[in-house]
């Protein structure tokens, strides 16, 4: 790291920066204009390129010079047998003008009069399409179609009493148990006096087995009793189904009918629309092939009347069109150039490069300002009086860069060091000079006591008071 001296960096001098700016675009200019202007030579010609004796004077009005600029001259030369027939294009254009001229005169009479269409076939079909019929653009309304028909009644949607027909079920139930019961109640006693006449008395096992069969088979009629209200119930039940299933086919039949004609009805519409449009298709079919066969007609008569004026026309501008033919003349081939390669100079950004280098100084000198101001507050942030700054009690590390120093003998350099001290068990980093540095620029500024180099902090104040500037080093 080394350390500046002086003040600022001067910026640059826009006037002379602009001069050196204008005088490389110019002098790129001419080396451009110097490196596309080629010459070319092909079988039909040349084209050459040579600078004027005069220049073109240009005053800058920011820095007063005058530049002279060269400019030039293009010229473009036939081949010996393209400027032969440009000789003879120019005498047989000469010729033909004169030609020309005489044959002017004749077409006074032929335009002098309007041209006269008496002979012309007449145009027809002005008024086809006015007495010609119109297309149909409907037909017969032929009635609407029928949305709707007759109501067939309701849906039969349940059948039977309420209660499912449990009612009778429990009267037939009713009737068989109250007809059955007398009889039951006889066997009962019947089968009760043999098991006392056989001495199986009640309670007993022979008793107990009757009377489980005789209940067993009361148990067996019930569930018979049961199982036939059951049955009754159900064909009761049927019987209901039935009768509803009857009433709804003979809605839906009803209803089928009503559907029927009424579908047959729109169909019936339907046909007599098919056919009214079909009789209005056929019409206007007819209307356009008459139509067709009219205007055909009409067009080739047209075509007869265009085909004469074209004539009419043709025997007119004929007279013109030869003159035009006679001055039109011998055409000369030009030569066709290339597109040759351009090479262009870049022009030297003088103004950018001048003030990227200032931009560079000026950043250099920052920093190098602000790198000494912090060694120097490091310096002069220590203790007033004698410090000791022997070399041989510190472990010396690298050299951060120099300071003017005046001593006696006049200004010297200063070499500033990052440094520790040897007995310091915290090895804290300092920055500074050594002692035996400022003794060669100030001997009064070191003192030695046993055996140790000590600066003066005061009187080393004075050696940099004034003298706190960078210097590249």
């Amino acid at each position: 790291m080394a350390w500046l001296k002086g003040s600022a960096p001067t910026p640059p001098n826009p006037t002379a920066t602009g001069a050196a700016q204008t005088a490389t675009n110019i002098g790129s200019a001419q080396a451009n204009v110097a490196l596309n202007n080629m010459n070319q030579i092909t079988p039909y010609g040349s084209l050459t390129y040579a600078p004027d004796a005069g220049t073109f004077s240009f005053l800058d009005p920011t820095t007063g010079n005058n530049w002279y600029i060269p400019r030039w001259t293009a010229t473009q030369t036939l081949s010996p047998t393209q400027q032969n027939i440009a000789n003879l294009g120019e005498m047989s254009q000469t010729n033909l003008a004169g030609l020309a001229a005489d044959q002017s005169g004749k077409l006074r009479n032929l335009l002098g009069s309007p041209m006269n269409t008496a002979g012309a076939p007449a145009a027809s079909g002005t008024s086809l399409f006015r007495s010609f019929p119109y297309a149909d653009l409907d037909y017969a309304d032929v009635g609407s179609q029928q949305r709707s028909f007759g109501d067939a009644g309701a849906v039969t949607r349940d059948y039977g009493p309420a209660d499912n027909f449990s009612a009778d079920r429990q009267r037939v139930e009713q009737g068989m148990y109250q007809r059955m019961a007398p009889q039951l109640e006889a066997d009962r006693l019947r089968m009760q006096a043999q098991l006392r006449d056989q001495g199986n008395l009640a309670g007993g096992e022979a008793y107990n087995v009757s009377q489980d069969q005789f209940n067993r088979q009361l148990t067996d009629a019930r569930l018979g009793i049961m199982a036939q209200g059951g049955q009754e119930q159900k064909l009761l039940n049927d019987m209901a189904a039935q009768k509803a299933g009857f009433q709804n086919a003979a809605q839906k039949q009803a209803f089928d009918q009503a559907q029927g004609r009424a579908t047959f009805a729109n169909a019936a519409q339907q046909q007599d629309y098919t056919q009214a449009a079909l009789r209005g298709q056929f019409r206007n079919a007819g209307l356009a092939q008459r139509l067709g066969q009219e205007q055909a007609a009409t067009n080739a008569e047209n075509t007869a009347r265009q085909n004469w004026l074209t004539e009419q026309y043709a025997a007119r501008n004929q007279p013109i069109q030869e003159i035009s033919a006679l001055m039109s003349g011998s055409q000369v081939q030009s030569p066709n150039f290339v597109n040759t390669n351009s090479g262009n100079v870049a022009t030297t950004d003088i103004g950018g490069l001048t003030n990227a280098r200032f931009s560079q100084d000026m950043a250099n000198y920052q920093q190098s300002s602000q790198n000494f101001n912090q060694i120097m507050g490091g310096i002069f942030g220590a203790v007033s009086g004698l410090t000791a700054s022997d070399k041989r009690i510190k472990d010396v590390g690298r050299k951060l860069g120099t300071v003017f120093a005046a001593g006696p003998d006049g200004e010297k350099m200063l070499p500033i060091h990052e440094y520790k001290y040897k007995a310091d068990p915290t090895s804290t980093s300092h920055v500074g000079p050594m002692a035996q540095d400022v003794e060669k620029v100030d001997r009064g500024a070191v003192k030695t006591i046993g055996g140790t180099k000590f600066i003066d902090m005061t009187r080393m104040g004075s050696i940099l008071r004034d003298k706190r500037e960078a210097r590249h080093g």
